[in-house]
């Protein structure tokens, strides 16, 4: 399993049309992610899910992933976050 944290630098944050990317790109992974923020645990492959943290720019998270692919499940969302 892999923890990591960092800064969503999306300027919109995730409203509806990046948090549909963001759960796309999760998606295309194997392994189960979740994302951790304000004491709140989703799975990233939920649009649904996603759409209550209400991310935005400069907030902190906390990305999990555990299986076959997680190294690259996480630097791929990590660069998505980045952009």
């Amino acid at each position: 399993m892999i923890e990591k944290k960092m800064k969503v630098k999306l300027s919109e944050g995730l409203e509806f049309g990046p948090a549909t990317m963001f759960v796309q790109v999760a998606s295309k992974y194997k392994s189960r992610i979740y994302v951790l923020m304000d004491n709140k645990r989703v799975n990233a492959k939920s649009i649904m899910g996603m759409m209550t943290l209400g991310m935005v720019e400069g907030e902190e998270v906390t990305i999990t992933a555990d299986g076959e692919d997680e190294t690259e499940a996480v630097a791929e969302i990590e660069k998505f976050l980045s952009e």
